[in-house]
């Protein structure tokens, strides 16, 4: 059984209502402004019946039920949630690690000698 959502059933019967609407103009056409005007009025009309005919014949109640499952959603996101702290914590460990300094010792020579020097 196809199922229809409530949204693009008002999108299919509105723009179902702009073409009779255009079509109507287009057989019965007498001045510019008859064409906007009768298109907007029909096409209001259809997107009015659309809307009542879902309100009376479509169960919008149980439509989300279905599509949005709230157990796997909430086990999902506690992953990704667990997933990204412990990320933080091994980010936060590679860079206490590259911000304790280093001290390097140079040779530098001088005049025959060698002189160790501390960074």
């Amino acid at each position: 059984m196809i199922r229809i959502k409530p949204e693009n059933m008002i999108y299919f019967i509105t723009v179902c209502g702009f073409f009779v609407g255009l079509m109507f103009c287009i057989i019965n056409i007498q001045e510019p402004t008859d064409v906007l005007l009768y298109t907007l009025e029909i096409t209001l009309f259809f997107y009015l019946l659309a809307h009542v005919a879902i309100m009376n014949f479509i169960d919008t109640t149980n439509v989300g039920k279905n599509i949005f499952k709230q157990d796997q959603f909430e086990d999902i996101s506690s992953y990704f949630i667990h997933e990204i702290e412990e990320r933080e914590k091994r980010m936060d460990a590679l860079l206490m690690q590259k911000r304790q300094p280093q001290v390097t010792k140079r040779k530098k020579k001088q005049h025959g000698h060698q002189q160790k020097k501390a960074a």
